[in-house]
C-alpha cells in the first residue's frame, strides 16, 4: 500500500482525519450488517414466529462463530509482523497455518453444534413453532461455519497484507448474494416464467430455512473467492499447498495470541443467548420485537465499532510518537462526535418507532412491542456507542484488559442480574429487560470514561528509549 493510503494521526487537524480513517471501516461493517437486516426483513414476510427463532438463532450462531475472531485476530498480528519485516515467505506460511486451524476449529464447531442442536434450542426456551423453525434456520447455519471462519479469516490476512480494497470485495459479495438469494429461498419467487426454451424457473418456499441456505451459499461463494485469491498469490499474500502441513510451533503461537479474544467473543455470545433466552421466556411477540430492535440497533453499533477501531489507531499512532495529549484529544473527539450522532439516530427511532419496527414486519402485535423497546432504549443508544469507543482508546494503548473487563461488566455484572431483578424478581415484565440493557449501557459508559480519564494508559507499551536492563530479562 503507498504512502498516501496511510493516515498518519499524529500531525494535523484531527477531526477530518479521523473521518478519513473511519469511513471505510463504517463502509464495511455496514455491508456485513446487511446480511442481517436482509434476513429480519423477509422473514418478517413470514409470521412473528418465524423472526422469534430468528431472533435467538442470530445469537447462538455467534457463539460458535465467535472462535474465529481470535483466530482472526492472531493471524492479523502474525501476517502483518512479517509483512512489515518484509519476511514474505515466513508471511505465506503463517497465511497456510491460519487456514488450517481455521478449517480444523470450524468443522470441529459445526460437528459440536450439530451434536446438540436439540438440547440447546430447547434450553433457551424455544417452544412450538418457534422450536422448528429455530431448527430451519439453524441447521444450514451450522453447515456454513467451517466456511464463515475461511471468509473471516481470508479477509483478515488481507487486511493484514494491506489490501483492504480486495477484503471490502469479499463482504460485499457475500452480503449482495445473500440479499438477493433472501426472497427468492425464504418466499419461493419464480426468477424466469414462461421464458422461451428454459420454460419458468421458481423456487420452493423454504420459509425460515431459506434465510439459512442463503446464508449458506453466500458464505460458500466468498470463502471460494477467497480461497482462489490466496492461491493466486497476486494480493499481498499466498496459501501455498505445503505450507497447510501442520507447524506445530506457528499453531501454538496462533492460539495463544487468538485465545483471550475467543474467550471476550465467546463470553459475550454467551451473554447475548442467555439475554435472548430472557426474552423468549415472554413468548414469541417479544422475542420478535427484540429481535428486531437488536438489528436496528446493530447499524448504531456498526459505526460506533468503526469509529472505535480508527480511535484504536489514533491513539497507537500517537502514544509511539509520544504525544499522550493527541492521543486523548483523539479519543475524546471521536467518543463526542460518536455520541452525537447516536443520540440524533436515537431521536428518530423515538419519534418514530412504529414505523423502525414496521419495516421488518406487519403484526400490530410486534410492532406495539416494538414500540415500547424504542422507546426506553432509543434515547440512551449514545451511551453504548461511546462506550465502545473508549474501549478502542485502551486498545489503542495496548491495555486491552481494560477494554476486556468493561465488555464483561456490561453483560455479566450490569445487565444479565438486573434485567432478571427487574423483570422477574420486581415483575416489571419484558420492560425490565430493555431497561436493564439501558442500565449497563450508561453505568458502564461513565465507569469506562472515569477509568480512561484516570489516564493509565497514557504510558503506551512502546519503549522509545534504550533499554539499558535488557541484560536483566
Amino acid at each position: 500500500m503507498s504512502d498516501d493510503a496511510r493516515v498518519d494521526m499524529t500531525t494535523g487537524a484531527i477531526t477530518p482525519k479521523l473521518f478519513a480513517l473511519a469511513w471505510p471501516l463504517v463502509l464495511g461493517n455496514l455491508v456485513q450488517t446487511l446480511y442481517n437486516l436482509a434476513d429480519m426483513f423477509w422473514v418478517g414476510r413470514v409470521n412473528a414466529e418465524a423472526v422469534a427463532a430468528v431472533s435467538l438463532m442470530f445469537p447462538t450462531s455467534w457463539m460458535f462463530v465467535s472462535v474465529a475472531m481470535g483466530i482472526t485476530a492472531a493471524s492479523v498480528a502474525l501476517v502483518s509482523q512479517y509483512v512489515g519485516a518484509d519476511e514474505q515467505r515466513q508471511a505465506d506460511h503463517a497465511v497456510g497455518q491460519t487456514v488450517l486451524l481455521t478449517v480444523v476449529m470450524g468443522l470441529a464447531l459445526a460437528s459440536i453444534g450439530f451434536a446438540i442442536r436439540y438440547p440447546l434450542v430447547s434450553l433457551i426456551g424455544a417452544q412450538g413453532q418457534v422450536f422448528i423453525y429455530s431448527m430451519d434456520y439453524l441447521e444450514p447455519i451450522l453447515a456454513a461455519i467451517p466456511f464463515t471462519f475461511l471468509f473471516f479469516a481470508f479477509r483478515a490476512v488481507l487486511r493484514a497484507a494491506g489490501d483492504v480494497r480486495t477484503a471490502m470485495w469479499l463482504v460485499v459479495i457475500s452480503a449482495g448474494v445473500n440479499v438477493v438469494l433472501d426472497p427468492f429461498l425464504i418466499l419461493g419467487w419464480t426468477l424466469v416464467e414462461g421464458a422461451p426454451l428454459i420454460g419458468t424457473i421458481s423456487f420452493p418456499a423454504m420459509g425460515v430455512r431459506g434465510a439459512g441456505v442463503a446464508t449458506l451459499i453466500s458464505r460458500v461463494l466468498a470463502a471460494l473467492i477467497g480461497l482462489g485469491v490466496l492461491l493466486n498469490g497476486g494480493w499481498g499474500v499466498r496459501l501455498r499447498i505445503p505450507d497447510l502441513r501442520p507447524d506445530r510451533e506457528v499453531l501454538t503461537e496462533l492460539v495463544r495470541i487468538g485465545a483471550p479474544g475467543s474467550a471476550d467473543g465467546l463470553a459475550r455470545s454467551f451473554a447475548a443467548v442467555f439475554f435472548a433466552a430472557l426474552v423468549a421466556r415472554f413468548g414469541p411477540i417479544a422475542t420478535a420485537a427484540y429481535g428486531i430492535g437488536v438489528r436496528l440497533m446493530s447499524v448504531s453499533w456498526t459505526v460506533s465499532g468503526a469509529v472505535g477501531q480508527a480511535t484504536a489507531t489514533g491513539v497507537g499512532q500517537n502514544l509511539g510518537a509520544d504525544t499522550p495529549d493527541r492521543a486523548e484529544e483523539v479519543a475524546r473527539k471521536a467518543t463526542a462526535a460518536t455520541m452525537l450522532f447516536l443520540f440524533a439516530v436515537g431521536a428518530l427511532a423515538f419519534v418514530f418507532p412504529a414505523r423502525a419496527i414496521g419495516i421488518f414486519v406487519d403484526e400490530q402485535a410486534v410492532i406495539e412491542e416494538g414500540v415500547v423497546l424504542l422507546r426506553i432504549m432509543s434515547p440512551f443508544w449514545a451511551f453504548t456507542g461511546g462506550l465502545m469507543v473508549v474501549q478502542g482508546g485502551f486498545r489503542g494503548a495496548g491495555q486491552t484488559t481494560q477494554a476486556m473487563a468493561l465488555s464483561l461488566a456490561s453483560r455479566w455484572l450490569f445487565r444479565i442480574p438486573v434485567a432478571w431483578l427487574l423483570a422477574y424478581a420486581l415483575a416489571w415484565g419484558v420492560a425490565g429487560l430493555w431497561w436493564a440493557i439501558v442500565f449497563s449501557g450508561v453505568v458502564t459508559f461513565v465507569i469506562g470514561a472515569a477509568w480512561f480519564n484516570r489516564g493509565n494508559w497514557r504510558e503506551g507499551v512502546v519503549d522509545t528509549e534504550p533499554d539499558v536492563a535488557a541484560g536483566d530479562d
